[in-house]
């Protein structure tokens, strides 16, 4: 488990590289771990409990253990240790990023004059 005490709730200016764009959207192309995402971007800054993802998702705990691992790894997700629960909060700062990533780019050719 990727236990990380930073706080990635908060957006950062730093824009991402296309690798770590790369591993961010294949961390989330899994249709199971985009419904781990949206769950813990739906509960906010508290986020949730093991317990309560698999009560949201319906996931197995062994199926859900290693999606969460997956997401954290790509910095998607943080997990903080609250006695004996385990945290996990979306990393509103990164999915910002990662939105941002393609964005960044919407109409770019539209501003530049046509080739001749």
């Amino acid at each position: 488990m990727v236990i990380k005490t930073s706080n990635d709730n908060l957006p950062e200016t730093r824009t991402l590289d296309i690798e770590e764009a790369a591993q961010g959207f294949a961390a989330i192309g899994s249709e199971a771990r985009l419904v781990v995402v949206l769950a813990l971007v739906r509960a906010g800054n508290r986020g949730l409990s093991v317990g309560d993802i698999q009560d949201r998702t319906g996931m197995a705990a062994s199926t859900l253990a290693h999606h969460l691992r997956f997401l954290a790894a790509a910095g998607l997700i943080t997990q903080e240790k609250a006695g004996r629960a385990v945290i996990s909060r979306a990393a509103f700062g990164h999915l910002d990023r990662l939105a941002g990533f393609l964005m960044k780019e919407c109409c770019a050719e539209e501003l530049k004059p046509p080739a001749e």
